[in-house]
């Protein structure tokens, strides 16, 4: 039989409000536990996105990289700390498109990269086009380029945006072109220079912005891009000058900012936050805010959901009490310790970062005791989450909270944070906390899919939680404070704040007042849909940006 997916298709008629043919670039996407080929909510949201231009019959593609090692295996060394596995994927789920195409990458002319096509039937997303260099024909270095998601070694971090920009870009070519091509974060920028050669136009181009993190914004130096092929052919010196910054180098972003005809930030906030953070590059277009969100149908829980539309709280409470089981299952296979279905259940889990603070409990040890040791009005807390396995300063943290918690029999780490444990994590917690500093959370997206089944956050007022929050009526919010504070006062700041809501708000509504509890879970899931759901911003991506 002849694969359709040689050329731009589609299993439906594309809605008439989405005909326009985008090509969705992105690092990473995480689509579903099988497929492990992320980090954390960058993939989440991507694949959220994936899923919902299906839903909406959107005529948009994916294309990712397929990585061998995908980002790592999360397994413990024999103490419980942390220790990164690279193991090698297989995902029969694919087929060889048949589609190759060849890229210059340094001194090689000739590197050759393959599309894989993951089906829409499969897991109920849009048409994705994986790339992998690790075929025939190729030298063992080129092959190593599609290895790991984010490698440690920046010359094979450059050729990753080359593979994915400009390979996939060929690969859109060779199925017949897009009319808009959408950057989802500045990874696959070579994508836009070699777009703009080969005459595509600004009006074509739209780009997202995800991070206010200087750390996320790559700059690397334009002479050395150049000799990798990062523009898709030899840039004279009077071309590099008009492309760089800051004495000699390329930003990532600044670039994408300068040749897309819009782009956006991913929360209000962060929107406002990017344009004061670039406003100072001349040639940069609009930041426009489309906050993020995430698929409903793949996150949220059928029993929970039903129980909302019913406002049915016994129903409510058996399905959380069962969800709860489920993860404490979890928690006892990894650590042996048995957790409590009827006690507040307090949950940290998210990709470690410093700025998320995951260690924002400890920073007052002794009250954090008093909190823990409670009789009276117990908690259980359980904290999870991937550090890049090169950061050793968040390994180290990890670590730090691992041996905090190995002696108390009511706190947990657990490894192995996907998409699995964290489906497990949001539908089995009762408070989803979330601390990172104000302004530095573009958006942050697990506490939504954590609102859909019932967690109720307890957040800094940052990222999308400003557009969502009613204070003390669907969650509650740490006192906003001044985010150019020395990040100590910042921390002690908010962690008595923390404490207080806790101790004084959070805890003593759980158990003393049930019925406002579940009048709280009842009301986030009431303004988390379809507030920030996919189906509203798959809808808003075509309406505002394409």
């Amino acid at each position: 039989m002849e694969n359709q997916y040689t050329a731009w298709y589609h299993p439906y008629t594309p809605a008439a409000a989405y005909t326009k043919r985008v090509a969705y670039f992105s690092m990473e996407f995480g689509i579903d536990q099988s497929f492990n080929i992320y980090s954390g909510g960058l993939g989440f949201l991507a694949g959220s996105h994936m899923r919902s231009g299906y839903e909406l019959k959107q005529n948009m593609i994916g294309i990712g990289m397929l990585w061998k090692y995908g980002y790592y295996d999360q397994a413990r060394n024999e103490d419980q700390t942390l220790r990164p596995e690279f193991n090698e994927k297989h995902f029969d789920f694919l087929e060889d498109t048949g589609i190759e195409v060849e890229i210059q990458l340094h001194d090689n002319p000739h590197v050759k990269l393959r599309a894989y096509v993951l089906k829409p039937e499969i897991f109920g997303t849009v048409p994705m086009y994986f790339l992998s260099t690790d075929i025939d024909g190729n030298d063992h270095l080129s092959r190593t380029i599609t290895y790991h998601l984010y490698d440690r070694n920046p010359v094979t971090r450059v050729s990753q945006s080359i593979v994915l920009g400009i390979g996939g870009a060929k690969v859109v070519e060779a199925l017949g072109g897009a009319d808009t091509y959408h950057l989802n974060e500045g990874h696959a920028l070579p994508a836009f220079y070699y777009l703009r050669d080969r005459g595509v136009t600004k009006d074509q181009m739209v780009f997202t912005t995800h991070t206010p993190e200087k750390a996320g914004n790559e700059e690397r130096e334009a002479r050395h891009l150049n000799r990798c092929g990062f523009f898709g052919r030899s840039y004279s010196n009077e071309e590099l000058e008009r492309e760089m910054v800051n004495g000699g180098n390329i930003n990532y972003t600044v670039s994408a900012l300068r040749m897309a005809k819009k782009a956006n930030g991913v929360s209000k906030l962060h929107a406002r936050v990017a344009n004061d953070m670039w406003k100072d590059y001349y040639g940069v277009s609009e930041i426009i805010p489309i906050t993020n969100a995430q698929n409903q149908k793949f996150w949220q829980d059928e029993v929970i959901k039903q129980a909302w539309m019913d406002r049915d709280a016994m129903t409510y409470q058996n399905r959380k009490k069962a969800l709860k089981e489920a993860l404490f299952q979890e928690v006892h296979k990894q650590t042996g310790k048995t957790f409590d279905p009827n006690v507040l259940t307090i949950v940290w889990a998210r990709r470690f970062a410093a700025y998320k603070r995951a260690d924002l409990l400890l920073h007052d040890f002794d009250r954090f005791k008093r909190l823990i040791s409670n009789a009276n009005r117990p908690v259980q807390i359980i904290w999870a989450g991937k550090p890049y396995p090169f950061d050793y300063g968040a390994i180290d943290l990890f670590n730090h909270l691992v041996f905090h918690a190995k002696n108390e029999s009511n706190l947990a780490v657990l490894v192995g944070y996907e998409i699995g444990l964290s489906r497990l994590l949001k539908c089995g917690s009762d408070i989803w906390l979330n601390t990172p500093r104000i302004t530095r959370e573009a958006s942050g997206t697990s506490g939504m899919t954590a609102a859909m089944n019932g967690s109720v956050n307890v957040s800094t007022n940052d990222g999308w939680i400003p557009e969502f929050q009613k204070d003390e009526e669907n969650c509650f919010v740490l006192p906003a404070l001044d985010y150019r504070l020395p990040t100590w006062d910042q921390d002690k700041s908010d962690a008595d704040n923390l404490y207080h809501i806790l101790e004084n708000k959070a805890i003593p509504i759980y158990y003393d007042k049930p019925d406002q509890w579940q009048e709280m879970v009842f009301k986030a899931m009431d303004d988390v849909i379809p507030e920030f759901t996919t189906q509203r911003m798959a809808d808003d991506y075509y309406k505002k940006l394409f």
